[in-house]
């Protein structure tokens, strides 16, 4: 029986990172998008902590885009917040609490009540991060030499 869950990325996307500097690095992928990584103290990049809160918010308002869109028009302006502060000795994040701020005031509460449904249903099933970040992900690593 195969593997349902195989290690490729979507797309055949490759994607990896590069040592720029010391703790820091550029992450890329292979439709030639790159993001600065590394720590607070060197300035205008992405933490790795950050990163994965950047993917979670941008899963959740990408997964809940249609609906949004759908009901509000495609100008509606959205934003995604994401927060979380990291546990103080065991390096990691014990929770994350998103915000999804939009204004929904022209919809009457029947419609406001249903959009909310739909919105959270869309991120529960379909916000890939999210749902690998609860359900937790196997991690591996090889080193290898070039």
């Amino acid at each position: 029986m195969e593997n349902a869950a195989t290690p490729a990325n979507a797309a055949g996307t490759r994607l990896w990172v590069e040592r720029t500097g010391t703790r820091t690095y550029t992450g890329r992928n292979s439709r030639g998008a790159e993001v600065a990584i590394g720590p607070v103290e060197a300035g205008a990049v992405f933490t790795p902590g950050e990163l994965l809160k950047v993917a979670l918010a941008g899963c959740s308002g990408m997964s809940s885009d249609h609906a949004i869109a759908h009901r509000l028009g495609d100008d509606v302006a959205v934003t995604v917040e994401v927060e979380g502060a990291g546990h103080p000795t065991e390096d990691r994040y014990p929770e994350l609490h998103e915000r999804l701020v939009v204004d929904l005031s022209g919809l009457d509460d029947a419609t406001k009540e249903r959009l909310l449904r739909v919105v959270h249903r869309a991120v529960d099933e379909h916000c890939t991060v999210g749902r690998t970040l609860k359900a937790g992900a196997a991690i591996t690593l090889d080193v290898v030499q070039p």
